[in-house]
């Protein structure tokens, strides 16, 4: 279990992106507009990467836009990067949330225990359960590899019923337990490889899962039950993505493709758990959490059993007696203080500063990122509104790579589930930004929402629906411009 973070002292906790660049590659450095000028800088394609420039001088490049480099605007973490990337408060917090994402941390990062306990304002875990704290999933504050065999933590299945939640299993499936209460099932996952080419002739594999769930606690659960493998995110920004304005994300619709560009993106409806009031999803695989707080107390509910003012009820179904017996940490047994601490926490982590943006390779995927069309889902750039879920996010520049919409990603990604206005094809555009730390995080470089994909390659090459023409695309590159892709995506 990763350790609690220290507060650091004020005067230790420089702001300047100078200052963070001396500390990380050890030189000092010019403002970001002036070395845009030609002279090389550390992380570029001066020679000190160890990797050559493949784009070639006759290969268009894009050009730097200014404030890239900064994705998460004011607030990105210029101090720390390497595998605590992903742990610092956005830089420009106010005293007042700074003290609370603190708070927030030890409770994100601590075990819950079952109930009762001496340990009263962390006891209530269960009766069924995933994990035991939010980092056992989304350990140091990065994304969970993928399940493999008998080793699922930081996964979940998602369950249902011809479109509801299961009858007796509800709709996540728990595969742990208290003493004396039965775990679910136990779950399981093999890989299946699906060998390819490019089209100039170089192998490929991808890998699909091959979910298997035995020993039911409750009986068969029956022919008509869906499931939906899916892994841990990353945290980062994510305070950030609720502050982009609603109008922002409905331009960005066109459910009728009307602009005949083969996307038709469109808004997640949902309602809000906590206010009854319709709103845009905005995450989740399926954007069905509308907020960072609501996600928070779903993910305390559905994932280590813990009731919140949001989510007051375990998840038992009637059919299961033991569960909805089991001795509780009291109601709710996280208090509104606590789960307002941990949604500043999880809302107020900083996304990383870009480590290159300006090499030659970079800027030549960049303008493939552009020509292939992954723009069109993958917004680069946003603008916050003038409210925020914590302080410093509001009216900021940022970089997500997400138009924050549904998009039917083809049969291939299906997993024939539909939750709210979600198909079973369909698909929420996760953030790019931040997924090149993840490997110095957390030792792996899987991909999508169950984690199939090893590498950006092979999650362009599972793209299908809206996206197909831009996998094509893909495919068809030499492989100089496939490595200067995949480079840029690397460097985000």
């Amino acid at each position: 279990m990763p350790a609690v973070l220290p507060r650091p002292r004020p005067a230790a906790r420089g702001r300047a992106l100078c200052g963070a660049l001396l500390l990380l590659w050890g030189a000092g450095c010019a403002a970001p507009g002036a070395a845009r000028s030609g002279a090389a800088k550390p992380g570029t394609d001066s020679g000190d990467s160890g990797r050559p420039d493949t784009g070639g001088a006759a290969r268009e490049r894009a050009v730097v836009e200014d404030g890239e480099w900064l994705p998460g605007g004011a607030g990105t973490n210029t101090l720390m990067l390497g595998s605590n990337a992903f742990i610092m408060p956005a830089a420009n917090l106010s005293p007042e949330d700074e003290s609370a994402f603190y708070s927030g941390n030890s409770f994100f990062n601590e075990a819950w225990v079952e109930a009762p306990a001496s340990t009263a304002s962390r006891d209530g875990l269960g009766p069924v359960f995933n994990a035991r704290s939010c980092s056992g999933c989304h350990f140091k504050d990065g994304r969970a590899p993928a399940p493999d065999g008998s080793e699922v933590l930081g996964s979940l299945v998602r369950l249902g019923e011809n479109g509801h939640p299961h009858e007796v299993y509800g709709g996540q499936l728990q595969d742990r337990a208290n003493p004396g209460v039965p775990a679910e099932a136990a779950v399981a996952v093999d890989w299946d490889e699906r060998p390819g080419a490019y089209a100039d002739g170089s192998p490929h594999s991808l890998r699909a899962p091959v979910l298997r769930l035995s020993d039911w606690a409750h009986g068969d659960p029956g022919p008509a039950l869906e499931t939906s493998l899916r892994v841990a995110p990353q945290m980062s920004g994510l305070g950030l993505l609720e502050a982009i304005p609603d109008a922002a994300i409905e331009a960005l619709a066109d459910p009728d493709d009307r602009d005949g560009d083969g996307i038709s993106g469109r808004v997640q409806r949902v309602v809000d758990p906590e206010t009854g009031a319709p709103a845009i999803g905005r995450f989740g695989w399926k954007a069905e959490q509308p907020r960072v707080r609501t996600q928070s107390a779903g993910a305390f509910a559905g994932d280590m059993g813990i009731t919140s003012p949001v989510a007051p009820a375990d998840d038992c179904t009637a059919a299961q007696h033991a569960c909805l017996a089991a001795e509780n940490g009291g109601t709710p047994e996280l208090s509104e203080e606590l789960l307002q601490k941990v949604a500043i926490y999880a809302a107020a982590l900083a996304v990383p500063v870009r480590r290159e943006w300006d090499g030659d390779e970079v800027l030549r995927g960049k303008w493939l990122f552009g020509e292939l069309g992954c723009a069109a889902c993958h917004t680069p750039h946003h603008q916050t509104g003038p409210t925020a879920p914590v302080s410093g996010m509001a009216d900021q520049d940022i970089w997500p790579y997400t138009d924050l919409l549904l998009h039917d990603m083809g049969p291939g990604l299906a997993d024939h589930k539909a939750v709210d206005a979600a198909t079973g094809q369909e698909w929420r555009t996760p953030p790019l930004w931040g997924l090149g730390m993840v490997p110095e995080v957390n030792g792996h470089d899987h991909l999508l929402h169950d984690g199939r994909a090893r590498g950006h390659a092979e999650a362009i090459l599972w793209h299908g629906g809206e996206a197909q023409p831009a996998r094509d695309a893909f495919a068809a590159l030499d492989a100089d411009d496939r490595a200067a892709l995949v480079r840029f995506l690397e460097s985000l």
